[in-house]
């Protein structure tokens, strides 16, 4: 891995870049990667390319950086807690000019027995132009989109997709290296309930990256011969010679208890620290959509190493790649 890019978050302000057009999506919603082709995938990461560059030479980051959604109401729907992705979507939306409302689904009536296409129903009577959903059960989101008269983002429905992390994922590594083809990428621990990891997939193999799955066999998916990687159950040999190491964080959440061994022996076998990082290639880079678990699937030495680590920059990167999002379906119909 040689080439560097200009574009990254230490590039100089003198370096001149001709401005992406907004994105163009070829549906109302946004909900998932799979399905996308590389026109759209590359248009959303270049546009978001541009809007990082307009939060980095802002000199103060009151919104907003762009009018596009002045006078349009974007409400975030939160039924699983993420703090990082709902603030990310909320700047991202201030940021254009956009009215936001979060909904604490903790005390709303969802939480009284309101079921989901009750909440539709209700979600239309405040007629808002986009919706920004995450919900623990795969297909909810897609679900909603079918009863509600806004555009539908997908902010994470349970093992099924992740799309804008993927997106600020491949813009952050397309910022520090300046491409996604060609480039090894091992994905490492909890695949089987990561639905990040499923929407990597599918984005970074679509812009011609050479995929590994490394992980216990506990952890792989069920359709893991359909989706056409490398896959390593053991973290040496996956991350041989790779250039960004992807760590995802055990799902405990998700799990019945038995998929793995104590987190101490995890560690040993499939935590990322500097010894077994020299597997990789000599300067890979390391990236976790976070939150991280110090000390089980990486240590604080590797997760903070100023030089290969991308963790930092991924969540900066978070807010850019969301206002493409956002940005598109906003402008999805415009001539």
């Amino acid at each position: 891995m040689t080439e560097q890019s200009n574009s990254g978050s230490n590039s100089p302000a003198s370096v001149k870049k001709t401005p992406a057009p907004p994105a163009r999506l070829g549906s109302k919603h946004f909900l998932g990667i799979e399905g996308l082709n590389p026109l759209e995938i590359n248009s959303l990461i270049d546009r978001g390319d541009m809007f990082a560059d307009l939060i980095q030479q802002t000199t103060s980051l009151q919104p907003p950086l762009s009018d596009v959604l002045r006078g349009r109401t974007v409400l975030n729907l939160f039924f699983e807690n993420s703090t990082r992705t709902r603030v990310s979507f909320e700047l991202a939306a201030k940021n254009l000019g956009a009215s936001v409302l979060n909904i604490n689904v903790a005390g709303s009536s969802v939480k009284k027995g309101e079921t989901l296409l009750d909440t539709a129903t209700t979600l239309n009577a405040m007629h808002p132009h986009i919706l920004v959903v995450r919900h623990n059960c795969a297909g909810a989101v897609q679900l909603l989109s079918q009863h509600v008269d806004a555009a539908v983002i997908n902010a994470g429905d349970g093992r099924h997709e992740h799309p804008t992390q993927a997106l600020l994922d491949a813009l952050t590594i397309k910022r520090r290296i300046g491409r996604v083809e060609g480039l090894k990428i091992a994905i490492c621990g909890d695949i089987a309930n990561s639905r990040v990891a499923r929407s990597n997939i599918h984005l970074l193999s679509t812009l011609g990256a050479e995929i590994r799955l490394v992980c216990p066999a506990t952890l792989l998916p069920m359709d893991i011969d359909a989706m056409g990687v490398e896959i390593h159950t053991s973290l040496e040999e996956g991350i041989e010679g790779v250039d960004i190491v992807m760590m995802l964080r055990l799902q405990t959440e998700r799990m019945e208890g038995t998929e793995t061994p104590s987190q101490r022996e995890y560690f040993n076998l499939f935590g990322l620290d500097r010894n077994k990082l020299q597997r990789a290639a000599p300067d890979a880079l390391i990236m976790h959509p976070g939150p991280m678990n110090r000390g089980v699937e990486i240590d604080s030495a590797t997760a903070d190493d100023v030089e290969r680590s991308l963790i930092r920059t991924q969540v900066e990167i978070g807010v850019a790649a969301r206002m493409a999002c956002l940005e598109a379906l906003a402008t999805e119909g415009a001539p």
